[in-house]
């Protein structure tokens, strides 16, 4: 697996340094949350007429929350679904959906839940197809953080480390591909070391952008 050279170290630097919070002790499994998964999202968003795919959909959620905490669920859904017909039945099936993920995604990065996990394809789809994923969830990722800065502070916030490096690694991402000519096992560990990059560098996001949050009475209450 290719993108503008080898993975590891990424521009001559190692991964973002993020600490992670031990998990909560009474940490249970969200059943509403696991029962949205990549394809069965995926499918329902071409159903629906959406523009969107479930890669593209979540990246835009992760970087809205990031810059709009609590406040970004609503503006992002009808991004997400814009064009397609409010009264559909289909629609409505998305909606419940993305309000799950919405909700499931903003509780893992606002709880500072290490076992956070950008959507993607599951091991039993290709790596073609998996790098094609990963690249659309960066995109999606990237739309988010650029076309929701409206405050001069934000935007020299991003321009700086870390959040800076973060942008340039995830543009390389989003030019993704897989060599067959290279060993699955080596396109395999390439594409685990992908995912975690993006697992860390989410994690990061949300933490340096905190400040710029509209946060009532300290917490963010997801609306």
């Amino acid at each position: 697996m290719h993108y503008m050279g080898s993975f590891a170290p990424v521009n001559g630097r190692s991964r973002p340094e993020l600490e992670r919070p031990a998990r909560p002790a009474n940490t249970e499994a969200d059943p509403v949350a696991q029962s949205v998964n990549h394809d069965e999202l995926d499918a329902a968003l071409k159903r629906c007429g959406a523009s969107w795919d479930a890669g593209q959909a979540h990246g835009l959620l992760c970087s809205r929350l990031a810059v709009l905490g609590a406040d970004a669920g609503t503006g992002w859904l009808d991004q997400v679904l814009a064009g397609s017909d409010p009264d559909n039945a289909l629609r409505r099936e998305c909606e419940m959906l993305l309000d799950a993920l919405c909700t499931y995604t903003h509780r893992q990065l606002s709880q500072r839940q290490s076992e956070f996990q950008p959507l993607l394809p599951d091991e039993s789809d290709s790596t073609i197809i998996r790098a094609e994923a990963i690249a659309h969830w960066c995109e999606g990722f990237l739309h988010g953080l650029v076309s929701g800065t409206p405050d001069v502070g934000l935007k020299e916030r991003l321009t700086d480390e870390p959040l800076s490096d973060i942008i340039k690694d995830m543009l390389q991402i989003t030019r993704a591909t897989v060599d067959e000519d290279t060993e699955e096992e080596t396109n395999e560990a390439a594409y685990a070391d992908l995912v975690e990059y993006l697992r860390v560098a989410v994690q990061l996001t949300y933490e340096e952008l905190s400040e710029y949050r509209s946060v009532p009475d300290g917490t963010e209450v997801l609306h």
